[in-house]
């Protein structure tokens, strides 16, 4: 057992909070002081959400606090310690840890610190922990309740401290493994420079220059093929792993960018590494497996599975690797297994990339950890200064002698790593131009306008304006009913309930931000969206209301044309012009109107259009799960584009791309295109990562796929055969669904959790909104029911029954993001990933 000595407080510690000790927190509690902001508000505001369980449990000691407190006003005043008789103390505690009371007295705690043994290895030592001792006499009105406050604020010093002390540990390894990786990129490129520059005096005799070059690594790379194939490569490489510590987590495949963030699970040069979960995934992450000699070093290329080319050549060389690796042997001619590798300014700029965005990860999480030490810190002064209030004691400077020199709060290599990656950025990748570096390291958060507030409030008092006229019109023209206007609700009509149903997505898209912003659910990290461009819910409303506001501004004008009896093909072009203006604004390459969201979208779509051949990551599969529910929209979108580009609407003759084959067959692939895109994510997700339980997902695409596929063939053919086909399809489909959204997607229904049918860590407190989620969740699934039994409300055409049914899908589909981000968020804040683990290019290897 080691004995605490008295030491002055660390300056830097001092000098941070200073100024939070003379805040006058201590009122917090009362009504008197309605203008300060709680500190337990702010310090939940501050904290990083997937880290919450490690901060200092602050909200728990304030009740500790209150029972001392409680005991103290039933028992009346707390009876100091008198100086004449002072506490009994053991001796060897006093002996050991000679803390007294500032004023000369005796104190009324004595904290120890002492070694722990961890009991899984026999004599291995835990670290330091730290024990509090209550003196029997310090005069408390409940000294076991006193007893009991201490032992769990001794609790969280040592959590604290463990955590802090691995965190940084994780992050000195990446720090020291991204030092390696760039020496070998400026090894690389320097490699690349001379050859190039050699070929250059020579002529451009490429041929005659590489043989001389393969014996000089200062100015040749090489594969090295020495006849191993990727399945031997793959098994090295796992056993390998097998070696390593189990300690650190690493991020999961879906939690990872396009260019920078798939999941390379590789050896990196600290030893710090992820698992594969089965021999196919190391097979296509090290994508060959080909190690690069360069500078005499033995160095593989890691190179990320995310585009289609290189997925293309992974499943290749998957498929052909024997034939490929018996070829290569043959192919040699003497040459030692080697052969040229061929390396463009392309690839360099990858591997650069990477590790360019593992840097700023990496500035990233010295930054959490700078704040998860100052918050932790200020929640120690604070509880204690609450302590001393109730308790008439001054025990708050012998404790934050101890706090202040626990490992968490002194140790500065954290501060110093900070500021070597700084400078690694500043060198290698701005030039010395610090202001750019920042940009990248410090991003500025955009600021929201009030602007944007009174514009939504404007806009929507237009949109609801515009609305009533336009309810009112179609009204006074009979539109909407079974006798109303054939045309207009084959043509127009479709547009508006297009628009609808896509902004009342995206509306509740915008709630949604709302509410995981409220409930700290960190859906930026989660989609991997960059601080500094994403939408606010604001911008979101904003979006909605304005776009809406137009869209029924312009179908007024319309719609009052047309009862004046104006039909003509200029007027019917109304509608499908405002679709295509919607459809420029989209794709305008000016950087006006959102547009780093607009292009991310963009992406975004053309990755789930190509999937299986991009990497999937969680915005790709979050974005398909939403097109499921948009079918309608898809249909509205692809009869429109019949009817404007066949020019249809210059004859009105709304019937031709119902009476064309190919267009009816269309029909079909449009149905079930989201459900097939869907799938075949799963499919690449098994592949990338062999987890069984996508392949279970994929099911449950290809149920509803066939669902979809059914009910649009009783559509055309109403018989008595695909009716009974159509419920019994639908209804295996729908049980599926809902076992996956419920245990899967949700995480809930889980029976062994403290929490009854529901899971054992929930963000909401009342538990009863859950079970009513799942409950309409129920509900609304069975919306398909309206295929089977034709309800029509009144006089209504039947396509606005059809549109009600379609916005409760949309409806449903936005409480079912809420609670999948949820569970996404607590599966993070399970493991505390709180940054991406970005893979590094290179590795380097050790010659067989």
């Amino acid at each position: 057992m080691a004995s605490l000595e008295t030491h002055h407080p660390n300056p830097r510690a001092l000098h941070c909070f200073s100024s939070l000790w003379s805040t006058e927190d201590e009122e917090e509690e009362e009504a008197g002081a309605p203008a300060m902001v709680k500190f337990s508000k702010q310090f939940e505001g501050q904290l990083v959400p997937e880290w919450k369980d490690a901060f200092v449990d602050y909200w728990q000691l304030k009740k500790d606090v209150k029972k001392l407190q409680a005991a103290a006003g039933d028992g009346g005043a707390v009876v100091p310690a008198s100086p004449l008789q002072p506490a009994v103390v053991p001796a060897h505690w006093v002996m050991r840890l000679p803390f007294f009371h500032p004023h000369g007295q005796p104190a009324a705690i004595q904290v120890h610190k002492k070694l722990a043994i961890d009991g899984s290895i026999d004599g291995a030592v835990a670290g330091e922990v730290y024990e509090t001792a209550v003196a029997d006499g310090a005069g408390f009105a409940d000294t076991e309740a006193a007893k009991a406050f201490f032992q769990r604020l001794d609790q969280q010093l040592n959590k604290v401290n463990r955590f802090y002390e691995r965190k940084e540990g994780e992050f000195l390894e990446r720090g020291e493994s991204l030092r390696r990786q760039l020496q070998i990129l400026v090894d690389l490129k320097a490699a690349i420079t001379q050859q190039q520059q050699a070929q250059a005096r020579r002529g451009g005799d490429s041929r005659g220059s590489a043989d001389t070059d393969d014996h000089d690594p200062s100015v040749s790379c090489s594969i090295q093929l020495g006849g191993q194939s990727l399945r031997e490569i793959a098994e090295k490489e796992q056993e390998r792993e097998g070696k390593l510590n189990d300690d650190v987590t690493v991020k999961s495949a879906d939690e990872g960018p396009e260019d920078q963030h798939s999941v390379s699970q590789g050896l990196s040069e600290s030893g710090r590494l992820g698992k594969p979960n089965e021999e196919v995934t190391s097979k296509l992450r090290t994508l060959s497996g080909r190690v690069v000699t360069c500078h005499g070093r033995n160095v593989r290329i890691n190179i990320p599975v995310t585009t289609p080319s290189r997925t293309v050549t992974a499943i290749r060389e998957l498929l052909f690797e024997d034939m490929l690796s018996q070829s290569k042997k043959i192919g040699t001619h003497g040459t030692d297994g080697n052969e040229k590798l061929s390396i463009n300014k392309r690839k360099v700029h990858q591997a650069e990339k990477m590790i360019r965005g593992a840097l700023v990860e990496l500035y990233k999480g010295l930054g959490y950890l700078k704040t998860y030490r100052s918050l932790n810190m200020m929640a120690f002064v604070k509880i204690l200064k609450k302590f001393d209030k109730v308790t008439a004691k001054e025990v708050q400077q012998i404790y934050l002698k101890v706090v202040e020199s626990s490992y968490y709060n002194s140790s500065d290599k954290a501060v110093r790593l900070m500021d070597d990656v700084e400078e690694l950025f500043l060198r290698h990748f701005t030039d010395g131009d610090k202001r750019k570096a920042m940009v990248y390291l410090k991003p500025n958060q955009r600021e929201e306008s009030h602007c944007t507030t009174f514009f939504i409030g404007l806009f929507t008092g237009g949109f609801i304006a515009l609305f009533i006229g336009y309810c009112i019109m179609a009204r006074i023209a009979g539109m909407y009913t079974q006798q109303s206007n054939k045309v207009y609700m084959s043509t127009s009509y479709p547009v508006l309930s297009m628009f609808s149903l896509f902004f009342l997505h995206l509306f509740l898209y915008g709630c949604n931000i709302f509410m995981w912003r409220k409930t700290h659910i960190n859906y930026t990290f989660i989609f991997e969206f960059t601080p500094t461009k994403e939408l606010k819910y604001r911008d979101v409303f904003l979006i909605c209301t304005t776009s809406m506001t137009i869209v029924v501004g312009v179908m007024f004008a319309h719609l009052t044309i047309i009862v004046k009896g104006n039909s003509s093909s200029a007027v019917q072009a109304i509608p499908g012009s405002l679709l295509l203006v919607f459809l420029l604004i989209l794709v305008c390459p000016f950087n006006i109107i959102y547009q780093s969201s607009r292009y991310q979208f963009l992406r975004v779509i053309r990755n789930i259009i190509l999937t299986p051949f991009y990497k999937v990551v969680m915005v790709d599969f979050f974005m398909a799960d939403q097109l499921c529910s948009q079918v309608p929209v898809l249909r509205s979108l692809e009869y429109l584009a019949c009817y404007y580009i066949t020019g249809s609407y210059m004859t009105q003759d709304y019937g031709y791309c119902t009476r064309v084959k190919h267009f009816r067959d269309l029909a079909y692939a449009v149905s079930f295109l989201p459900y097939y895109w869907r799938a075949m994510q799963c499919a690449r997700r098994w592949f990338d990562e062999g987890d069984i339980n996508h392949i279970v997902n994929l099911g449950k695409y290809v149920s509803a796929m066939l669902a979809a596929g059914t009910k649009v063939a009783y559509e055309n053919n109403n018989s008595t055969g695909w009716l009974s086909l159509v419920i019994i399809v639908s209804s295996i489909a729908t049980i599926y669904q809902l076992y996956w959204d419920f245990v899967k997607d949700w995480g809930l229904l889980q029976f062994n959790s403290k929490n009854t049918w529901l899971r054992n860590d929930l963000i909401l407190k009342q538990k009863y909104i859950y079970f009513v989620s799942m409950g309409l969740n129920l509900v609304l699934r069975l919306a398909w029911l309206q295929t089977v039994i034709h309800p029509n409300i009144g006089s209504l055409d039947s396509r606005v029954t059809l549109f009600f049914l379609a916005a409760l899908e949309v409806i449903r589909r936005g409480q079912w993001n809420f609670y999948r981000l949820e569970n996404e968020h607590l599966n993070n804040a399970g493991k505390f990933r709180a940054v991406k683990v970005v893979p590094l290019p290179f590795h380097e290897v050790e010659e067989d």
